[in-house]
């Protein structure tokens, strides 16, 4: 091999490590992540990022860190209550890292330790509740988890955003005993039902009759008072009809002479006196009327 092949084989090796350290001090960082950065094993106290971020090659290493909300799950976990019940309970927890710089370096792998964290945090709050709280209070237990999960990773640069449990199993005979009890209480709801059912149908009806006889009676007095007034109007039309015809015979009477009234009673005397009886009734006025009638044909 001549000179000149190994000194072209010496430059190629060098552009290529020359390439190498420079694609290696490039870095493009997302808008989600940060790069904390260590020189000569110190660490640049400000990350770097986002955008275009160059390293000094060999001197400078790079951790990437995630800025975005994160979820965890712990799987099923078995803890005692306080009433000593064992119960099974699985949930999910949310963080996001607030500061890179000590998520690297107090923790070695900050999702670790915060599992581990989580777990014994879970067995320490059930640990202090009874079993009927633990099944009817998961927001405060919730809550409970999430204080004293970011009261640990608070000193990691950590926040722990929520906790949400997800199961809680309970032993076999708390279910049937749960499952006993949900009957029951189907059962008396239903009977409720039915019974507020039966009590309106009843209060409905009962308010119809109600509705229907003062509809009833309201009519018969409608009635009445309408028949009343009929009468009243008759009563009235018969009385000024009977004053009519009193007051026509009053005027007719008034122009009636003496000689047409005694003729009309010897009228009246003649067709009595035909009858069957033998009798003949002669009034106590008869002499006057003879009187009169005889005086005036004298005149």
């Amino acid at each position: 091999m001549n000179t000149s092949t190994v000194l072209m084989c010496g430059i190629g090796a060098i552009v290529l490590v020359a390439v190498l350290l420079i694609a290696n001090a490039i870095r493009i960082v997302p808008e989600y992540q940060r790069l904390v950065v260590f020189r000569l094993g110190r660490v640049i106290p400000k990350p770097r990022g986002p955008g275009l971020v160059f390293l000094i090659p060999i001197v400078d290493r790079a951790v990437r860190v995630d800025l975005r909300e994160q979820v965890r799950d712990v799987p099923h976990q078995t803890a005692i209550t306080k009433d000593n019940a064992p119960i099974s309970i699985d949930f999910l927890w949310y963080h996001k890292v607030v500061e890179p710089s000590e998520s690297v370096l107090n923790v070695q792998n900050f999702e670790v330790a915060a599992a581990g964290i989580a777990t014994t945090t879970l067995r320490a709050v059930i640990g202090g509740i009874p079993l009927d709280e633990v099944l009817s209070e998961r927001e405060h237990i919730n809550t409970m988890l999430r204080t004293r999960l970011d009261e640990v990773t608070e000193r990691w640069g950590v926040k722990v955003t929520n906790v949400e449990i997800r199961e809680i199993i309970p032993p076999r005979e708390v279910q049937e005993a749960m499952n006993r009890q949900m009957s029951a209480e189907r059962i008396r709801r239903a009977v409720v039902t039915e019974s507020t059912g039966t009590r309106e149908a009843a209060i409905n009806v009962a308010d119809g009759d109600k509705q229907s006889n003062i509809l009833k009676a309201e009519g018969q007095k409608q009635a009445a008072i309408l028949g009343a007034e009929g009468e009243r109007q008759a009563l009235q039309l018969r009385a000024e009809g009977f004053a009519i015809a009193l007051q026509k015979i009053f005027e007719t009477a008034r122009g009636v002479d003496q000689n047409t009234m005694m003729l009309q009673y010897f009228e009246t005397l003649k067709r009595m006196g035909d009858g069957a009886s033998t009798k003949y009734i002669f009034p106590l006025e008869f002499t006057s009327l003879v009187q009169k009638f005889t005086a005036g044909e004298k005149k």
